[in-house]
């Protein structure tokens, strides 16, 4: 993948109505960089070191610090949030430059409010080279984590329960929030070693903080709201995650109200098939975690939602059911129209979820990442 422009799309949703962006990149070519010799694949487990882990992975073609979340007023005003930033390598490392403008390192952030009184969904992408301090991210001596491209911040403190503040202004919309882990992290798959394909290379490496306690406040034009609730934070590098065939996935990050937490990929062929190699986490209320694998559990489709801008059509409610585990539930997005269309065109929605967990009833909150369309 090689960026040679800077951009800011700012998109504003309401009952479909969606500014389009002018490229939008097939995800399975944006994830995978076969072509440099420069970086690593990963083709095995291993050992996580915090905080060092919470920073950059330069030998590694991209990488990216995601954070989701459900949010409230005190008179239950309900928000979702998501800022992503991605480090991207360029594979260049071998040219000299003297500019100070050169770099080998692209950022790209997203940002993304949904207001689900008005149902309307506020997003926002911007891309900067990492020169000249307009984007980075790295690691202090004292155990400090910094990421940030201009005034969208990422900077936490902490091994493996860190506590995070995150800063983002993009036009009416500024968030200022302070994340605080409640467990600690979950390495997803083989202790942090994510299989995608059983190609060599075909996976990442990924951990979670699954349950973040929120507390912050969200400007959006004139009116400033003082909230709190749950976030969920995902750490992942690669080179080469995504095979041939594979089309994207959907992705679902779960907090339920017996302190549970719940994630699952489901990785989608070109076909529409589910690829055997999808898999999750369970996450306890202690924090223990085990590994889900494809057999384990079943998402069913039960609604779907075509986009008036794009003309996608994306599953839009969900029956996720994990027998082992006595989990059946529902998840339904708090409204329809959350699609994020930009350079990379997928659908990111906060949801509600209502079921069953251990035989008894339960709620929650969430969201769920769909990069694919569906297959008619």
């Amino acid at each position: 993948m090689v960026i040679t422009f800077l951009t800011i799309s700012n998109i504003v949703t309401d009952s479909g109505n969606q500014v389009n962006s002018a490229f939008s990149m097939d995800i399975q070519k944006a994830l995978n960089f076969p072509q440099s010799p420069r970086f690593q694949q990963v083709i095995n487990p291993r050992q996580f070191t915090f905080p060092v882990d919470h920073g950059p992975h330069p030998d590694y073609g991209i990488e990216w610090w995601y954070f989701t979340g459900n949010l409230s007023t005190k008179d239950n005003r309900n928000f979702g949030y998501q800022l992503t930033l991605f480090r991207i390598g360029l594979g260049n490392d071998e040219v000299e430059r003297e500019s100070n403008w050169s770099t080998s390192q692209i950022y790209m952030g997203h940002l993304a409010l949904s207001d689900v009184q008005n149902q309307k969904f506020h997003a926002f992408e911007r891309f900067s080279r990492e020169a000249l301090d307009l984007a980075g991210s790295l690691v202090t001596d004292d155990g400090r984590f910094h990421v940030w491209i201009e005034d969208w911040i990422i900077d936490g403190l902490g091994s493996d329960q860190p506590v995070v503040r995150i800063l983002a202004h993009e036009g009416d919309l500024k968030i200022d929030l302070v994340l605080e882990s409640s467990k600690t992290i979950t390495l997803n798959g083989e202790l942090g070693f994510s299989r995608k394909s059983r190609e060599v290379g075909g996976a990442s490496y990924y951990y979670s903080c699954t349950r973040m306690v929120t507390n912050g406040s969200l400007t959006l034009g004139q009116q400033n709201f003082q909230v709190a609730g749950l976030s969920w934070m995902d750490r992942e590098w690669s080179t080469s995650a995504l095979s041939e065939g594979q089309a994207g996935w959907d992705w679902f990050g779960l907090q339920l109200s017996d302190g549970r937490d719940l994630m699952l990929y489901q990785l989608i062929k070109d076909n529409g098939d589910i690829d055997a190699n999808s898999s999750g986490t369970l996450t306890e209320e202690n924090g223990s975690y085990q590994s889900l694998n494809n057999e384990d559990f079943v998402i069913t489709n039960l609604d779907y939602w075509k986009s008036k801008s794009s003309g996608t059509k994306y599953p839009s409610k969900w029956r996720i059911k994990i027998p082992d585990q006595d989990i059946d539930i529902t998840v339904t997005p708090y409204f329809k129209n959350q699609e994020f269309n930009a350079i990379i065109r997928y659908w990111e929605g906060a949801t509600s979820v209502k079921g069953l967990s251990n035989n008894r009833d339960v709620t929650g909150s969430g969201y769920v990442e769909i990069t694919r369309p569906t297959v008619e």
